[in-house]
């Protein structure tokens, strides 16, 4: 049986997680949505958020599982006797990041491989960055990201836009 880890912080999860998470899944047996506790970065959704946001996404997906860490993305892996690690790469500029950081792994725990999978080119320019910025203003991201998500900005964002409080 092979058990892949796909690890980020989903922060939230995209339509280009998305679109990687439904192609590991049909090439492993199972596929762990790693979902990073990141104390470097301030996330907009709380990890119960992003978790729930994910599994409502994939729940069509039947060998999913998603999963919370925190420490090394390699430990995690080992705990969970996944052999594979999932990464997506969106352009050029992505690559050497993600080689440095699956060299860095593999020399780690040789045992763990990466495979990476190119998104697909429709979202090959998106990122949880830009879709909170776009959600922030107001502007439609319903092309971007899962309707739960889609939901999930309302909510956080609303109250700026209509000049409320939560």
């Amino acid at each position: 049986m092979m058990k892949a880890i796909y690890p980020g912080s989903f922060d939230p999860v995209t339509n280009g997680h998305l679109d990687i998470i439904q192609r590991a899944a049909n090439v492993v047996d199972e596929l762990i949505i790693a979902v990073l506790v990141n104390s470097d970065k301030k996330p907009l959704f709380t990890m119960d958020e992003r978790m729930d946001m994910i599994r409502e996404a994939t729940k069509e997906i039947p060998n999913i599982n998603v999963k919370s860490f925190t420490g090394l993305t390699v430990d995690f892996a080992r705990e969970n006797g996944a052999k594979v690690m999932v990464r997506g790469l969106r352009a050029v500029t992505d690559f050497e990041s993600e080689m440095q950081i699956a060299q860095t792994n593999h020399s780690i725990e040789p045992g763990i491989e990466t495979i990476f999978f190119t998104t697909s080119l429709e979202y090959s320019f998106l990122s949880s960055t830009i879709v909170k910025e776009i959600a922030h203003y107001g502007s439609n991201v319903s092309k971007l990201v899962p309707p739960v998500v889609e939901k999930a900005f309302h909510r956080k964002f609303d109250h700026l836009l209509h000049g409320t409080t939560v």
